[in-house]
């Protein structure tokens, strides 16, 4: 399926089309690597079968129709946060699960931040997260946004704490939106 998302985004980015395989039963548009990550790390950690299932990063919302117009007549299923919602509504997405506000609040509130800082820990990155907490921009922000921002300063850090965030989880803590995309394939 990994050759085929890459034909899905590329077709997508370029205006082209995509030849789907008769065995692709759905598609899930999500709106970036991170979402990727996290939902394929919540598929691995209750061992979803995700035959016939492409998960798709999208680059943003606002590519929704794009994305869409390759997918006639393909059961799609879209993962987004609360405020882009609307996009995929207007572009016809048959089934829509919102995180609110977005996929990274979802899994901070199901760890908890003990544990949030325990995987920054377990990455390497909780002294750069302290470096970070103690910029003047950050001292007067909550916890919950400190690590929120934290994790989409540095390209490749949103998608590898989707990952390392969900896998901290046990099968019983996914949160909704995760555990509702799931069982919607």
């Amino acid at each position: 399926m990994l050759e085929l998302r890459t034909a899905i985004v590329r077709a997508a980015a370029g205006g082209g089309s995509v030849a789907l395989p008769g065995s692709l039963r759905t598609v899930v548009l999500v709106e970036g690597a991170s979402d990727l990550a996290a939902v394929e790390a919540a598929a691995e950690r209750v061992s979803a079968d995700l035959d016939g299932v492409v998960i798709v990063p999208m680059g943003g919302a606002m590519s929704i129709r794009r994305f869409m117009q390759l997918l006639p007549g393909m059961r799609v299923v879209g993962l987004c946060d609360a405020a882009e919602a609307g996009h995929f509504e207007r572009a016809g997405v048959e089934t829509i699960i919102i995180c609110d506000p977005d996929l990274e609040w979802e899994l901070m509130r199901a760890l908890g931040h003990d544990r949030v800082i325990a995987v920054l820990e377990q990455e390497g990155d909780l002294a750069a997260f302290r470096v970070f907490q103690n910029q003047p921009a950050q001292r007067e922000r909550t916890l919950d946004r400190q690590l929120h921002r934290f994790f989409g300063t540095i390209g490749g850090r949103k998608e590898k704490y989707g990952r390392a965030l969900t896998a901290a989880l046990e099968a019983d803590e996914l949160p909704a939106p995760l555990v509702t995309l799931l069982a919607a394939l």
